[in-house]
């Protein structure tokens, strides 16, 4: 039977704050699940909202977690490693900036930081497998990114070698994925050293081609590197096992264009908007991924230099309920049809 797409969801992250109701998990479900959300993808590093380690060893604690999910009408889409994920693999000219990402024990010691990022990937595997989820997102970190331009010329094999450490370090990890029976799906982003087919494919290679190395897909970052994000489905669909709804604009001119001049967000002429007010074209993705049998969650991510987050969230839930598919079980022209049977398929061929 043909199946469709799940959602609207929302990915909690860009809402939790210190005020109710984003203060807890209980009260933000409850203002998503009263926005019209059926989702909500988890950020794991906030304690506010979630306790990693606890989900990882206790059944009970998950499904007391479920159980506020379910009295909010909502469900876990998966939960988010993201930030965890980039600490994997850190260039040490970003160390200062990520170490804010980590835990006060490990942070200004690179070593103890990537095995406490390494460490916190496989509790969210297993938290994940007692969550009864089947995907987590992340990111894969990124070792080679300063390099991303090639001037002044980049040594030979440098590019390979950060790839191959890349592998090193994560195959241990999808491996446990694996044991879990937990797809590992990871956003193609800037800064990140898989950010797109390419970089995700030598990303693929280096780790044996796992089979729980997947997609996160966000048409956002694609758009922004002007990437045919139609076509990325076309070519990628077996490996997009989760969806970040999120929309862009890029608009070039005389002054700036795909590195928009170091400019901040306002000025940037790529950026992120909320859903409906930028240029993804959401109808064409949400069509790809139907023609393809993608059968699970549409999460927004909402970022937006102009809007106020309380107004893109509420605008969010009905946007992707327009746009979700509801695939059919039949074709169009089944009314014209007629039976068959090979000596009468013959007969219309002229075959004796």
């Amino acid at each position: 039977m043909p199946s469709t797409m799940k959602g609207p969801a929302i990915f909690l992250a860009q809402f939790a704050g210190d005020a109710a109701p984003f203060n807890s998990l209980k009260s933000i479900t409850s203002w998503a699940g009263g926005l019209g959300y059926k989702g909500v993808q988890i950020p794991t590093p906030d304690a506010r909202l979630f306790d990693l380690q606890k989900a990882a060893t206790s059944k009970t604690y998950c499904d007391e977690i479920k159980g506020i999910c379910a009295d909010a009408g909502v469900e876990i889409t998966e939960l988010s490693t993201h930030l965890q994920g980039q600490l994997v693999a850190v260039h040490p000219a970003y160390d200062a900036q990520f170490d804010g990402f980590a835990p006060d024990a490990v942070r200004g010691n690179a070593k103890a930081r990537q095995q406490w990022a390494g460490e916190q990937m496989k509790l969210a595997a297993k938290a994940s497998q007692n969550l009864g989820l089947t995907a987590c997102v992340s990111f894969t970190g990124a070792l080679a990114f300063p390099y991303l331009y090639p001037w002044p010329q980049r040594p030979a094999g440098l590019i390979e070698e950060a790839f191959a450490e890349l592998g090193k370090r994560w195959t241990p990890i999808l491996d446990a994925y694996d044991e879990a029976g937990v797809d590992l799906c990871f956003e193609l982003h800037p800064g990140e050293d898989a950010f797109d087919g390419a970089t995700f494919e030598m990303f693929l290679d280096a780790v044996g081609g796992h089979k729980r190395c997947n997609i996160n897909y966000d048409p956002s970052h694609f758009l922004l590197q002007q990437l045919d994000y139609l076509a990325f489905i076309d070519i990628y669909h077996e490996r997009i096992k989760a969806f970040h709804v999120k929309d862009a604009e890029f608009n070039p001119d005389g002054r700036q264009g795909v590195y928009s001049g170091y400019q901040g967000w306002l000025g940037r002429a790529g950026r992120f908007r909320s859903l409906g007010d930028g240029q993804v074209d959401f109808t064409g993705i949400f069509s790809r991924l139907a023609q393809y049998g993608y059968d699970s969650w549409a999460v927004l991510e909402w970022e937006c230099c102009l809007k106020h987050p309380e107004d893109g969230a509420a605008e969010g839930a009905p946007f992707i309920e327009s746009h979700i598919i509801r695939v059919t079980d039949k074709a169009f022209d089944d009314f014209a049809g007629g039976t068959s049977d090979p000596a009468t398929l013959r007969k219309m061929m002229g075959i004796e």
